[in-house]
């Protein structure tokens, strides 16, 4: 009989994104495909938006709202890239993209509505806190949160409720609808969380991509029906 003391248990690999398993190859089929009929839909509102922005308001506006559309495009064709590749290199540097549109894409959904809805000192103090977190955000992402995982999580949902700050201006200009459009859009991406953060389980990861999907929508909507008439 052997002497020697037993070895211990090897832990899993790191594996290339991080996370405590890698998706399925089924898996990664339903998230490339959830977010890439996104990413066609999202450019395709783009257009509708400009289109629009150009009818009811000036060129501040349209920018607005190009702003806001690009990084809807950015952040769905980062996620679809992301699921889509199987080369490890190439997926860990989508990863960083696909994390650091995300930021992007709150600061864009704050645009329309502090350049176009409320414009004057609040509006831009706004604009300038939202887009220097997202800016923050995008180079901790780079160069440190890879370190602090739960950091970049933490200031998503924060800069996503910071709008909160400004809600009584935001009564004045947008009507209650548009408001109430944007507020079930933040619930759907904080409920949402919940699933990215447990996507240890098959599908979950999947099923945070419908969440994100829905309140964009609800979002661009509000954008749409609500924000965009607000500054004509």
């Amino acid at each position: 009989m052997s002497s020697s003391a037993p070895k211990p248990a090897k832990s899993a690999p790191k594996l290339a994104s991080g996370k405590k398993r890698d998706q399925t190859p089924r898996e990664e089929v339903a998230n490339a495909v959830t977010h890439g009929v996104a990413f066609v839909l999202s450019i395709i509102g783009l257009v509708i938006l400009v289109v629009s922005a150009r009818e009811q308001t000036d060129a501040i506006g349209v920018a607005s709202v190009a702003i806001y559309g690009s990084s809807l495009v950015l952040l769905y064709l980062a996620s679809t890239l992301y699921h889509s590749v199987t080369s490890i290199p190439a997926k860990a540097t989508l990863r960083v993209f696909d994390h650091t549109a995300i930021f992007m894409l709150i600061a864009g959904s704050y645009t329309p509505l502090t350049l176009i809805a409320m414009r004057g000192l609040w509006g831009w103090v706004l604009f300038g806190v939202i887009w220097s977190l997202a800016i923050f955000g995008i180079v901790g992402k780079l160069f440190a949160f890879g370190r602090f995982k739960r950091a970049s999580l933490y200031l998503y949902v924060g800069m996503g409720w910071a709008g909160i700050l400004a809600i009584k201006p935001l009564l004045e200009v947008v009507p209650g609808i548009g408001l109430a459009l944007i507020g079930i859009s933040g619930l759907a991406y904080t409920l949402g969380v919940y699933f990215y953060v447990k996507e240890g389980r098959r599908y979950f990861h999947a099923i945070w991509h419908l969440f994100v999907m829905t309140a964009s929508m609800l979002h661009y909507f509000a954008v749409l029906f609500y924000v965009l008439p607000s500054g004509a």
